[in-house]
């Protein structure tokens, strides 16, 4: 793909004597250049200063295929609504990526209207050509943002790091209201803007001589989109009363001349062109300022449009509003959404109807086509889904929906492939760690979720909940089979299972006391008594059959399950406690309480080991709402969630914060500390307010931004700090309601306001030796590897820590050797083979090899790491957790082709046979009994794609 950039302009010219540059007098004089604006010295008076460039937030962009995704690094005030993408349909490290910003109210599966802040990538002729083909109007490195009721352009950089990369190169001005869409022509030499005034704009990205503005009418209502059509000038735009125009443009964009310099301008160009300016180079702002009303004398030799057609979605007497739409230029295919949440499909310019369906019952909030144009994504913001169409076979390709409510708790399974959320809405989602994607919810509860965790088999979800009940999930069937209750109705705040699985205990919020269920039977074992506040956390020892509960009455209670259920120790603390958790081991306790301290505990001793203080970690934010400053605020503020690490050595906590912090328990200090958002349209997420919103009246945070919209605004119910809130119009409070590691020691995951976070360990190539010394290189390792001393080879790669010297040593082992290699391997340097190995069975195509690997090293060396479980768990865990994964997909490839031979087989065998002449008269019931038997193998087909879907 090409990419031809303008020179630089002139430099240290005020915005009133516009000038054109050198390549724009070639370009006028027929040449195949194009450049930009510049700025002359005529007049002495100082420029204008560049415009900054607006931030916006993160936005994440990934391929579906392989589940990757990565983070562009822009940040900003407003609230993404949803990104685009650039023509080519793929993301390169020139293409700047288009963000639509949002209001403050808008979160990322919440509802709420754009505030019109939209980039968008546009693409230069001869972008797709060949090498050898000149690009004569390239403004690759150029793109729109609107915002409010105007437009810039900025320029983009390229693969060299440049000073001052985004400045801003022209401002138009045209509409009178807030602008709500724009796009681009295929060569970039023009773009049209819609906005809320019912009216269209068309801008020149250059200053042509015939089309420098032009303003379009026709609606009664406001834009919702419009498109170029395909190479040409012609567009249509689309009212939120769901009517269609149609434009057509006299001139082809062949016909757009640039403006020829006259007068001082090309004398000027001359004597810069001989070499007298060659150090007058830089970048100054043009403003367009367009007419909806141009006098008559402008417009002579003008473009015109002129209105085709103009076509209603709405038939007569139905009033469904359009709220958003796309078009594929290429097969000419329109795609609207509405907000009844049905979409409809038509041929343009005919407006010929293909296919309509309704998805949803919310309103469609997003439509996507793709660059083929089969596949048609829809988003729905008010229950956060997402749906990927196929609209030539009418089949779904991909359809997620998130919590549209907060999530509140999370687990991961025992062998860290999945992860369980639960949500304020009531819903229980589990995700597959590996795709992302969310494969089963469910949907029993009737209030929000509190809790969930897994078993020790990881087939089995326990959640808690508002509603009074605990119920068992069975991942195998994906039904419900065990509703725990209590005699006394109850709001249930957290849950807990044993090591065993077979007991199953839930913290009353109300009534102060923990109840204990069989899981084998459901029948209520015990109620424990003996707290005087509401219990806000428990857990169960991994290696005794010892419950510890916290509660706000400042004491943590240790119950022993063998002796009557008495309580065994209790456990005084200074503050109410918050959260409690064990470490993995079992012989360590750590509690945390609201004065922001997090205690560690001795549980067989009952003694204090050690405390953190964690005030100053968390850095709060000021609200705009609050009376008082951030620092004052912050003593308010404390861990809610804690969770240790799978070896034990360190702390994960969270809380009213917008930072995660992990400590090291043993030296008591901060390690790291994690910022889990940017996204300043959420509360308490600067330190300092905003001065600009304090008025003489008040603050204007407390105006809610909505409330003049047609629809109107609902009145949120005073008190409510959680739920619906009867409105979607609020700012959220930033905040991490729950974290947890996985067993794999490699990644943990956080349920935040944002949603539901995952982060692992860094993958970037650093250089981390073990036990390194002069004599240790990578030209020593393959000398050992040439003379066949594969031991001393394979010590040394993993004294450099090199993963690509570790994998040429292993694999240059022979197979009928590994055994012996295996069993002469140190046992520290152990651990390290397995590591490794855990992590090439996600890459390599080597499975067998590996897997030989691993059998002789656990079987040569098993006792000895067995005398060290508790720091080899997470690495046996994380091998665990990678052969699973091969041994799903390849069952399920074996079994498909095992099903694939069997069909071929009887099909061979009944074509051997000959069939006895059938009686007359019996066409009808062999016609019957085809039909049952085709109908037979539909079910049970769909019933195999059903399976593998849920797999």
């Amino acid at each position: 793909m090409q990419v031809c950039a303008a020179p630089l302009p002139l430099q240290g010219f005020c915005a009133q004597c516009v000038l054109l540059t050198r390549r724009q007098v070639r370009g006028a004089a027929g040449g195949a250049g194009a450049g930009r604006e510049g700025f002359c010295h005529e007049c002495q008076r100082p420029g204008p200063l560049p415009g900054s460039f607006p931030r916006a937030l993160g936005c994440h962009v990934g391929h579906m295929a392989p589940s990757l995704a990565s983070v562009p690094p822009f940040s900003g005030a407003g609230g993404l609504v949803g990104p685009g993408r650039p023509p080519s349909g793929s993301v390169s490290s020139l293409t700047p990526i288009p963000v639509f910003l949002g209001p403050p109210s808008c979160r990322k599966w919440d509802s709420g209207r754009p505030r019109r802040v939209q980039l968008r990538l546009h693409r230069g002729l001869g972008a797709a050509g060949r090498e050898d083909q000149p690009c004569p109007y390239s403004f690759r490195r150029k793109f729109v943002v609107t915002k409010g009721n105007i437009a810039q352009m900025y320029h983009a950089p390229g693969k060299k790091r440049e000073f001052n990369a985004f400045f801003l190169d022209k401002t138009y001005f045209g509409p009178y209201d807030e602008t709500t869409c724009i796009d681009w022509t295929d060569d970039s030499r023009c773009f049209v803007v819609g906005s809320k005034d019912m009216s269209t704009w068309v801008f020149g990205a250059e200053r042509w001589d015939n089309l420098i503005y032009y303003a379009l009418g026709g609606h009664k209502d406001a834009i919702v989109a419009c498109f170029f059509e395909s190479s040409s000038l012609d567009l249509y735009s689309l009212s939120q009363d769901g009517v269609l125009c149609v434009w057509q443009c006299d001139t082809p964009p062949e016909g757009l001349r640039l403006k020829p310099p006259a007068g001082w301008k090309a004398d000027l160009l001359q004597r810069e062109e001989e070499g007298e300016q060659e150090d007058q180079e830089g970048d100054r702002e043009t403003t367009i300022r367009g007419k909806a009303a141009p006098a008559e004398e402008e417009k002579t030799g003008k473009v015109k449009y002129s209105r085709l057609a103009k076509y209603f979605f709405n038939k007569e007497g139905d009033f469904n509003n359009l709220t958003a739409a796309a078009f594929h230029k290429k097969s000419h295919l329109l795609v609207t959404g509405f907000a009844s949440g049905i979409f409809h499909l038509h041929e343009l310019p005919e407006f010929n109807l293909i296919h309509s369906l309704s998805i949803s019952d919310q309103s469609i909030a997003s439509v996507a086509v793709n660059s083929s144009g089969d596949w048609i994504a829809f988003g729905c913001s008010g229950l956060g889904q997402l749906l990927v169409w196929e609209w030539q076979s009418e089949s779904y390709v991909l359809k997620q929906q998130g919590h549209f409510n907060s999530m509140v708790a999370l687990a991961y399974s025992p062998d860290g492939q999945y992860i369980v959320t639960g949500g304020d809405d009531g819903k229980v989602k589990v995700w597959n760690t590996l795709s992302g994607f969310c494969f089963v919810t469910f949907t029993e509860h009737s209030s929000g979720v509190t809790g969930v965790t897994f078993t020790a088999t990881g087939y089995v979800v326990v959640t808690s909940s508002m509603d009074g009940t605990v119920r068992a999930f069975d991942l195998h069937r994906y039904r419900n089979f065990r509703t725990f209750t209590s005699p006394r109705p109850t709001q249930f705040s957290c849950v807990a299972v044993d090591a065993s699985g077979e007991i199953v205990s839930a913290g009353a919020q109300d009534s102060f006391e923990i109840f204990v269920w069989s899981m084998q039977t459901g029948r209520l074992l015990d109620v424990l008594s003996g707290h005087e506040g509401p219990i806000s956390g428990l857990c169960f020892n991994p290696m005794k059959s010892i419950l510890a509960s916290a509660s706000w009455d400042k004491t943590v209670r240790l119950w022993d399950m063998f002796d009557s259920w008495r309580t065994k120790e209790t456990l005084a603390l200074t503050s109410d406690a918050l959260a409690v958790t064990f470490r993995p081991d079992g012989a360590e306790l750590a509690v945390a309480t609201l004065n922001s301290q997090i205690t560690f505990w001795d549980p067989e001793n009952a003694v204090q080991t050690g405390s953190i203080e964690g005030r100053h970690d968390l850095k709060t934010g000021r609200k705009e709402l609050d009376k008082i400053t951030a620092k004052h605020a912050a003593k308010g503020r404390a861990f809610s969630t804690l969770c240790y690490s799978a070896d034990g050595q360190s702390i994960l906590a969270g809380g009213m914060s917008k930072f995660v912090c992990i400590y090291h328990v043993r030296e008591q200090i901060l390690m790291k500390r994690f910022e889990i958002s940017c996204n300043l349209s959420l509360d308490a997420m600067e330190e300092f307010l905003n001065r600009r919103k304090m008025t003489e009246f008040g603050n204007l945070a407390l105006i809610d931004q909505d409330a003049g919209q047609e629809d109107g605004v609902a009145i949120p119910l005073p008190g409510v700090k959680k739920g619906d809130m009867s409105s979607r119009h609020f700012k959220p409070e930033i905040r991490v309601t729950s974290v947890r590691f996985s067993p794999t020691g490699r990644c943990w995951a956080a349920t935040t306001t944002e949603g539901l976070l995952i982060y692992s360990l860094d993958t970037r190539v650093l250089f981390d030796p073990f036990e390194l010394d002069t004599s240790v290189t990578p030209r020593r390792v393959r000398e050992a590897l040439r003379q066949q001393d594969f031991t001393r080879a394979i010590l040394m790669a993993l004294r450099l820590n090199e993963s690509k010297l570790v994998q040429e040593a292993l694999e240059a082992v022979p197979r009928d050797e590994i055994e012996v290699v295996s069993s002469s391997l140190p046992e520290l340097y152990v651990e390290k083979v397995l590591e490794f190995l855990a992590s090439s069975f996600e890459v390599s195509r080597h499975v067998e090899f590996y897997l030989l690997w691993t059998q002789k090293l656990l079987m040569l060396h098993g006792q000895k790491l067995k005398a060290r479980a508790g720091t080899l768990l997470p690495v046996i865990q994380f091998l665990q957790k990678s052969i699973q994964r091969h041994l799903d997909d390849l069952s399920k490839l074996c079994g498909w082709n095992r099903y694939n031979m069997q069909y071929a087989l009887a099909v061979s065998q009944q074509r051997g046979t000959k069939r006895p002449l059938e009686p007359l008269g019996s066409e009808e019931e062999e016609a019957e009994a085809s039909e049952d038997d085709s109908l037979h193998l539909l079910g049970g087909a769909g019933r195999d794609s059903e399976e593998e879907m849920l797999a």
